[in-house]
């Protein structure tokens, strides 16, 4: 995994984490407000949130930065469902962008994620084929 851009934060000062401490206690609703706009945040978002905020509350320092996933070539085609070989020709014909950790190639989740998205978006696309598509067989 990738650490991206880390922010530092300091810890608040005593009295106001003291007072986001008590309002933490026994809670785990969270309201968010962006732009006026009440947002409800899904469980993973909500947990962090509320990691985020008990940590202030502890007057700790906080770091925040994210994470860009990077896959081995085996979990990359585990992922997408293709074999490793397959997948390695893709990456050769820079068809699914790939970064080397010296002579090993790592692939970003997201580059998976968009390749498979492609390709249902390609299916799709297709028209429908099949036995029944209007001609008959001859007898």
């Amino acid at each position: 995994m990738a650490l991206i851009a880390p922010r530092m934060t300091d810890g608040l000062p005593v009295e106001d984490a003291e007072k986001l401490q008590r309002a933490l206690a026994g809670s785990h609703d969270i309201t968010v407000f962006v732009d006026g706009t009440v947002h409800r945040l899904p469980p993973q978002a909500r947990d962090a949130v509320v990691d985020l905020l008990s940590r202030f509350s502890r007057g700790e320092a906080v770091a925040v930065s994210s994470v860009e996933e990077l896959l081995t070539t085996s979990q990359a085609a585990e992922l997408a469902g293709i074999s490793h070989t397959f997948l390695r020709n893709m990456t050769d014909r820079g068809e699914i962008p790939v970064e080397y950790r010296g002579t090993h190639r790592r692939i970003r989740r997201a580059a998976i994620i968009a390749w498979l998205e492609l390709q249902r978006k390609t299916e799709e696309a297709k028209p429908p084929s099949g036995e029944n598509d209007g001609a008959r067989a001859p007898k």
